[in-house]
């Protein structure tokens, strides 16, 4: 079905109730592991039925946020999903304790039960309404963020078509649109103030309710964290702030001497070139045939799957008014196909973004038979493995966008703002731990936060007076902070093992290939480590994980 077509009724709860009561009496009456796994089967079908008209919903209400009718659909998955969620719970919990768990998990697989006590320990009935309060704000902040209208080089724009210029050769003009953007962010900030400040102290509310000292420990089960905690997560940024922070720094100042400024200001730190960074050479049709030619080269199952992605309509990623920035994947289990969504604006993120979701894409589409829905996805720190690694494994095609000579110097940004992206990644983690850790701090407390951590990841960013970054209101233009709180840290980790791909890709392109396509295949059968494993990736836990990939990375840039 071509997915522009493609609808889906929402579940009926009072049914889904009736229906959990049967399985809950099937369960029961099982005599053996073999009597379950039918069971698991059905109920993972009436899992698929809710989860499809939850992401569709979410799907429409981004293309569009001033539809109404996607509007009042998103409202109703954000008020009922806590029923759902708490009938989904309690069966995971009798499935956790049934006496037939082993045979279960060795017919099906052992991290599904690993994710299941992550989820039975991250939700009860007691925080329902917050659940609800709290998907209210996150789109609350959805849809202020794509409602921004901004008059600028005598266009009005929206927010992801302004940052068309961040990287433009005319420094003027990207200071100009900055600053635009610095404005609105100011002008907006007592309303996101408001929101943020509602997100925390409800996070903290239901943490408390469920017998957490704090959001953190909440937060980690929710993000199903599985084999480490914030220890691990700390000794990883403390090597991102102690081996990649300097190198950082250097090609900061490599930036500011290519483009002959006497400092680098903010508006300057996404250009690596004096007449601007590359840009496609073609439109949204001819990127796509780009793509095409592309996929077909690289093979191992792109090929096929991408072909498919055309024919289904299964993407929409031009920008206009209206429509949510950003960029993201949904698979429809169901549909049995992923989505794609971003918002093209004319840059090199454009390439980056596209192939970016279409590496979640492919991941989900590859894995899309496991034994259970709830692992055709990895955790999401393995998830952004797939993601930025398509990224890197694309270079050598690079060409068919750029042309020859540009894709050469797209090649070196693209390492460049990878590596200078970890400080701020690690950043965005580390501004979450210290907010959680004091709730009830005032906005005015958070953003003195967000400058301690500045000084410590960021030092070479200088914003001049830009009113909302000098007043340390950055994190407030970081979408997940808002709304998948502790997400971010997942980029940072999967950049570690996306890199490591780029490694072996420039010495055995073909093994990288092969090993990335098997990566994907195995989906969310094997927690964080084990997927590493299988690939031969290096934990980012480890001392000394960054540094054959500095030195490979210095080796390249030299």
């Amino acid at each position: 079905m071509h997915f522009p077509d493609y609808t889906v009724q929402q579940p009926d709860l009072d049914a889904t109730r009736t229906a959990y009561e049967s399985l809950h009496q099937r369960l029961n009456s099982a005599t053996s592991g073999a009597d379950c796994l039918p069971v698991i089967a059905d109920w993972d079908r009436l899992l698929c039925e809710f989860k499809e008209w939850s992401n569709l919903t979410y799907i429409r209400f981004h293309q569009d946020t001033q539809n109404e009718d996607y509007i009042a659909a998103r409202k109703t998955v954000d008020e009922i999903t806590p029923k759902f969620t708490d009938l989904e719970t309690s069966f995971k919990q009798a499935l956790l304790d049934s006496p037939f768990r082993d045979e279960i998990a060795a017919a099906t697989a052992p991290q599904l039960f690993a994710k299941w006590e992550c989820n039975t320990r991250s939700f009860a009935p007691v925080i329902e309404d917050d659940l609800a309060a709290e998907a209210k704000l996150e789109s609350e902040y959805t849809a202020l963020i794509a409602s921004a209208q901004i008059d600028f080089d005598g266009e009005t724009m929206t927010l992801s078509e302004l940052r068309q210029f961040a990287d433009d050769a005319d420094r003027d003009k990207r200071e100009s649109a900055c600053r635009a953007n610095s404005q609105w962010y100011t002008d907006n900030a007592p309303t996101l103030d408001r929101i943020y400040d509602e997100q925390v102290r409800l996070r903290h509310g239901m943490a408390q309710k469920l017998g957490y000292d704090k959001f953190t420990e909440l937060g980690y089960q929710r993000m199903t964290r599985i084999g480490y905690g914030p220890e691990e997560v700390a000794t990883f940024r403390e090597e991102i702030r102690k081996e990649v922070v300097p190198l950082a720094a250097e090609l900061a100042e490599m930036q500011r001497q290519t483009i002959g400024t006497d400092s680098l200001k903010f508006w300057d730190n996404a250009v690596y070139s004096l007449k601007g960074n590359p840009r496609p050479l073609g439109d949204h049709d001819w990127m796509i045939d780009r793509a095409t030619e592309m996929f077909n080269a690289m093979g191992h199952g792109l090929d096929t799957f991408f072909d498919e992605v055309k024919s289904r309509g299964v993407m929409d990623l031009k920008s206009r008014k209206g429509k949510a920035g950003g960029g993201f994947c949904e698979f429809l289990h169901l549909y049995k196909f992923p989505f794609i969504y971003a918002n093209f604006n004319g840059t090199r993120g454009d390439v980056d973004v596209f192939t970016h979701e279409v590496g979640h894409a492919f991941q989900s589409y590859s894995s899309r038979n496991q034994p259970h829905s709830d692992i055709v996805w990895p955790t999401t720190e393995a998830c952004e493995i797939h993601s930025m690694g398509l990224e890197f494994l694309t270079w050598p095609h690079m060409d068919k966008f750029y042309g020859e000579e540009a894709a050469d110097e797209l090649r070196r940004i693209h390492l460049m703002s990878s590596l200078q992206f970890l400080p701020y990644g690690v950043s965005i983690d580390h501004f979450q731990h210290m907010v959680y850790e004091k709730p009830e701090a005032t906005p005015e407390e958070r953003n003195a936060m967000w400058q301690e951590i500045e000084a410590m990841y960021l030092p070479w960013y200088q914003y001049d007076d830009l009113p909302a970054e000098s007043s340390g209101r950055l994190w407030q233009q970081k979408q997940h902070i808002y709304n998948c709180p502790f997400y971010y840290i997942d980029y940072c980790l999967a950049l570690t093992g996306a890199l490591q791909f780029w490694s072996k890709s420039r010495t055995d392109p073909s093994e990288a290939m092969e090993s990335y396509a098997a990566l994907c295949k195995l989906g969310g059968s094997k927690p964080y480590s084990g997927l590493l494993e299988s690939a031969g990736l290096q934990s980012p836990f480890r001392n000394g994980c960054l540094t054959e990939i500095i030195k490979d990375a210095r080796d390249f840039l030299s």
